[in-house]
């Protein structure tokens, strides 16, 4: 939009953005329709409005001091018989004049009324057997994590974020330990039934950060990427707002000992 109206001064002089009336419009007295309004040709002004300074200085000085009501520099210039040349508005461009102006203007800002943030994390100790589920990716020879379900670190965290941001408790509570038909559960069948319940309360997932820590096994790029793709076929995130990190080295604690992985989760959500 300021480009358009900068164009527009460069090649006009004064410029400003408009957007033509679509509504019926009346003639009104007392309360009541006195005769319709034709709108053929009328534009709602919008700002910024641009103009050359020398324009609006000698349009300045010639209203300087009077009784005048103008409203805006648009009729001021063209009051001192300068040309004003129109662009394109835009409809989001609202003016601010009213209390309830104020609220429509944050909610096209996105000033968060509307989003949720939360964080969650979840950590599995290493235990005998293979075939690591990480993200929802199998990992073929490496050690598996012990957990009820499948020790999937990842999509546990992020189902205790999801649940966070919804209101809706942790993963625990939604899925006690020991319950006999979750145990080996698949926990992509977890993340299901949290995005089923984000569903019913009219939430959507905007974006997802995961940081998995620990000193084995080596996560490469191919493998984060698919990670972050299963996650975002999960939860309907947009791909690239999906984000899947691993730290492996300089790490301390049992993560840094290569006994545990943890995962930490970071979810934006949003009303749809």
């Amino acid at each position: 939009l300021v480009s358009r109206v900068v164009e527009g001064v460069q090649r006009h002089g004064a410029a400003i953005p408009t957007l033509p009336v679509v509504d019926a419009l009346n003639h009104v007295e007392d309360g009541v329709i006195t005769a319709p309004a034709q709108r053929a040709g009328l534009h709602r002004a919008q700002t910024p409005q641009g103009a050359r300074r020398e324009l609006l200085l000698v349009a300045a000085d010639a209203h300087a001091g009077g009784d005048d009501d103008i409203p805006d520099e648009a009729e001021l210039l063209a009051r001192d018989g300068i040309t004003v040349a129109t662009v394109a508005g835009d409809a989001d461009n609202i003016k601010v004049t009213l209390p309830e102006d104020l609220v429509l203007a944050r909610r096209l800002a996105g000033d968060g009324a509307g989003t949720r943030i939360a964080e969650g994390t979840d950590s599995h100790p290493f235990g005998p057997g293979d075939g690591l589920r990480l993200g929802g990716l199998l990992i073929e020879g490496a050690p598996r994590l012990q957990g009820h379900s499948d020790g999937d670190a990842v999509l546990h965290a992020l189902c205790d974020a999801l649940l966070a941001a919804s209101g809706g408790g942790d993963l625990g509570r939604l899925f006690p330990s020991g319950e006999r038909h979750t145990r080996g559960i698949d926990s992509r069948e977890l993340v299901e039934a949290v995005m089923e319940k984000l569903s019913r309360k009219g939430l959507a997932v905007a974006g997802v950060d995961i940081t998995i820590l620990g000193a084995r096994p080596r996560l490469g790029g191919q493998r984060l990427d698919a990670m972050a793709s299963n996650i975002a076929e999960l939860t309907g995130a947009e791909r690239d707002l999906v984000s899947v990190k691993a730290a492996t080295g300089n790490l301390s604690g049992d993560e840094g000992a290569g006994r545990v992985i943890s995962a930490s989760c970071l979810v934006s959500v949003v009303s749809r």
